[in-house]
Parts: structure tokens; sequence; C-alpha cells
């Protein structure tokens, strides 16, 4: 009586082991989205994404039910004009929902729009200008996991033109 395994028995096992393998790899696809959403839900949540992008924040009443679906309260940057937080949701009219995955990660990191104007000054794209590949894709991950709110913000206004909502205003020191 030998011990050692005949060769069609060793081929059942490896056969057996590899259809485990299979039918284990989509479950681990979920499991990775999952795990980039969370990362960025954690990315934008630090970065401070809901204090510019939520409707209510600056008014001490943040609107969670719209979160991130963009800010009623503009900044005015003397000589720049005024510049509302956009809706960062994935509504297709009023928010990131016609942008692409390239497009979102540039406007995060390079501070430019889909129609390569440049971002206003407030949004802190330098800041976050050094994300690892993979933190710009949690991101965007995050970004279209959200509730779709449809909500076009105001502006941007010029310099010479006069807002239709509240500002925040930076005003330089007085000589």
């Amino acid at each position: 009586m030998s011990l050692s395994p005949s060769l069609s028995a060793l081929r059942t096992a490896a056969l057996a082991a590899a259809g485990l393998l299979l039918a284990a790899v989509p479950l681990a696809q979920p499991a990775a989205a999952e795990d980039a959403v969370a990362r960025g839900k954690y990315l934008v949540g630090i970065a401070g994404c809901n204090d510019c992008h939520t409707p209510g924040y600056f008014l001490g009443k943040p609107d969670m039910a719209r979160y991130l679906g963009g800010s009623e309260v503009g900044f005015e940057v003397p000589g720049l004009g005024v510049f509302h937080g956009p809706n960062l949701t994935p509504d297709k009219e009023t928010g990131l929902g016609g942008w692409t995955d390239e497009q979102i990660i540039a406007a995060v990191t390079q501070g430019k729009a889909p129609d390569g104007r440049e971002l206003a000054p407030v949004m802190p794209w330098h800041a976050f200008a050094t994300l690892t590949p993979d933190d710009q894709k949690a991101i965007v991950a995050f970004l279209r996991s959200i509730p779709a709110v449809s909500n076009k913000v105001p502006g941007p206004f010029g310099p010479s033109e006069k807002p239709t909502s509240l500002i925040l205003r930076v005003v330089p020191p007085q000589p």
C-alpha cells in the first residue's frame, strides 16, 4: 500500500483548488470597491469638502440631506469676484454626473474644470496635488456613490457683477 497520492488524485485536488480560487475572485472585487468608497469618504471628510460644498454649512445648519450638493453662500475674492462651492454629487445636470473620472481628478489635483478654466482660488487643489492615484480614485468612487442632488449654485460672478446670494468677503487689512 503506497502513501503517495496518484497523479489523478493530485490533478483533481489542483482543479478543485483552482475552482475555489476562481469562485472567490468575484467576491474580492466588491470588497475592493467598498474599500475605495470608504477610503474616499474618509479623504473627503478630512479634506473638509463638506465645508464649502454642503448647503447650510456656512449658516451653521448644514443640510446633510443635500450633502455635497453645493453652497448657497459664495466667497468674494477682491478683484476676482464671487465663487460658490459647486455641487459635487453625481447629478447629471447640476453636479459631477457628466464629468469623467479623469475630469474630477484634474479638478481636485490641478484646479482645472473640464472646459479648461481654472477653478476659484479658494479651491485648495494645491493641497490635494500630491494625492496618490489610489486616493484620487477613491475620492471619485465616493463622490459617485453618494445620492445625486439637483442643486444649481449661483455664479460665478465677476468683480463687476452683483451677486444674487449671500457672500463671505475676504477683507484685506487697512494700512
